[in-house]
């Protein structure tokens, strides 16, 4: 026993890993599985687009309501501890009736409370409204991750995890090019990114609207339509299996819930105060920190596709291990220059571990996830770590008002908040965590948890549950077959 757990211990190439084929599978997809996916993927860009929006204008709204970086730091701060709410309520009725409305649903709320944000007019509204979307937020993740994902064959699944994640990165670059090119322009400013934000999530939901609901959950409607049973009966046997999947499963919840923690203190710890370290500490112009940012985007999105990619072959566990590892190497580059190019590049190499570990999350939790479960268990997991991790940027914007720098423009000196020891230290030590996290824990590559058991039917709480008709031997080899 002792031996194979030590073993378990090292990350490795998973021997049933494969990742050949991938292109030949590409081929084999439907039209509207490419869409499912698709509409997973502009979802999550929606969901950052918005969030990051208020990390990109903190100056100009500190300006606006009259406080300082620290208090609009506390709007991020209660729009990712209201996520884990709004997890729980849409994850469950994702998993209870379809992926379908629930998505639609959820968009339209983000949709209204993006537009609400820019009109608000006291520091205290702007509060409100960021915690109000906090909830519509926290619902989108577990919903776009299981909409996209279980639609495609299982070899493409690592590939489609990588570019998933990275809706977030291009939400955060869309983001930042609308701030370098309208926002300046714009009589209403900072304004014009959130009311830009709504008119795409508003589009997103009419695109989803106009899709089929998920394949699994038509399966299994048909079936239950066939026994007769009513949709009081189906709540029933939901909230039943979810008790017994929580009675089975609460270590597994407890570990996503660590692993899940460590993996939102990286990216919120690396992005969240990033424009405002550079305009700070370094001494750059709006304009120079928002293509430095768009420059460290573009690193997360290539990096999140090729880990994603990797994943497929070298494992999950693994793929995550290397790219932490590349985080750790690039963190001098990322804090110690004073110049442009070389912060910039320091920013694209430590945005492409970041992302690029985050590239692995979509799938290495579906497959982690209880099967039935896969849009509450991800979904919640992923914003109670949001939770814990909701302080990130407001711890380093404390650590930046103890510790200070002195930098010189325009041959002057000036005592300047030092964000970029505080993000160092901060990076490096949240890196080492998840490294730990990672290699002590499970994992499941290459699930089909797409022949299992919809949570509304009887035993789909159950890991041995799979739909009739189905065989968890049976390989996904259509694709390399063509």
């Amino acid at each position: 026993m002792a031996p194979r757990f030590i073993a378990n211990l090292v990350p490795r190439r998973e021997r049933n890993s494969d990742s050949s084929g991938v292109f030949q599978a590409l081929l084999t997809v439907k039209p509207v599985q490419y869409a499912h996916f698709w509409v997973g993927w502009l979802a999550w860009t929606c969901d950052a687009l918005d969030f990051f929006t208020v990390s990109l204008t903190v100056p100009l709204l500190a300006k606006q309501f009259g406080v300082n970086v620290t208090s609009i730091t506390t709007a991020i701060t209660l729009t990712l501890l209201f996520r884990s709410l709004g997890a729980i309520i849409f994850g469950i009725l994702s998993d209870r009736f379809g992926r379908k409305w629930p998505l639609v649903l959820n968009l339209l709320f983000c949709c209204v409370f993006s537009l609400s944000s820019g009109f608000v007019q006291t520091y205290v509204q702007f509060l409100c409204v960021r915690s109000l979307f906090g909830i519509a937020m926290g619902g989108i993740w577990g919903l776009a991750a299981s909409s996209a994902l279980e639609n495609l064959p299982v070899k493409l699944r690592g590939l489609a995890s990588g570019i998933l994640q990275q809706g977030y990165a291009v939400g955060y670059l869309l983001a930042a090019v609308i701030n370098l090119t309208v926002v300046p322009n714009s009589r209403y400013t900072w304004r014009t990114l959130f009311w830009f934000g709504s008119g795409v999530t508003l589009f997103a939901a009419i695109i989803r609207a106009c899709l089929p609901e998920s394949e699994i959950f038509l399966r299994a409607k048909a079936l239950e339509k066939e026994k007769g049973t009513t949709t009081t009966e189906k709540t029933k046997v939901f909230f039943h299996e979810t008790k017994e999947m929580l009675k089975t499963h609460w270590k597994l919840c407890v570990y996503a819930v660590l692993l899940m923690s460590g993996f939102n203190f990286l990216s919120h710890g690396s992005q969240d105060l990033y424009p405002t370290y550079l305009e700070t500490t370094k001494g750059f112009s709006s304009h120079d920190a928002t293509i430095a940012t768009i420059i460290g985007n573009c690193g997360a999105i290539v990096g999140g596709g090729v880990a994603g990619y990797m994943s497929q072959y070298f494992g999950r566990r693994l793929t995550i291990v290397i790219m932490l590892l590349l985080v750790g190497a690039f963190i001098p580059l990322w804090i110690l220059p004073n110049s442009f190019g070389p912060l910039s590049a320091g920013a694209f190499f430590i945005q492409f571990g970041v992302q690029g570990a985050w590239g692995v999350i979509p799938i290495q939790l579906a497959e982690l996830s209880p099967p039935a479960f896969r849009a509450t268990f991800p979904g919640v997991a992923y914003q109670l770590g949001n939770m814990v991790s909701a302080a990130s940027s407001q711890i380093e914007a404390t650590g930046g008002n103890n510790l200070k720098t002195t930098i010189y423009v325009g041959g002057q000196s000036k005592i300047v908040d030092d964000y970029a020891t505080v993000q160092g230290i901060f990076i490096g030590t949240i890196a080492a965590y998840i490294l730990l996290v990672t290699i002590f824990g499970p994992e499941n590559h290459s699930s089909h948890f797409e022949k299992h058991k919809t949570a509304f039917e009887e035993g789909g709480g159950r890991d041995d549950a799979i739909m009739e008709g189905e065989s968890v031997h049976e390989e996904d080899e259509k694709a390399s077959e063509v």
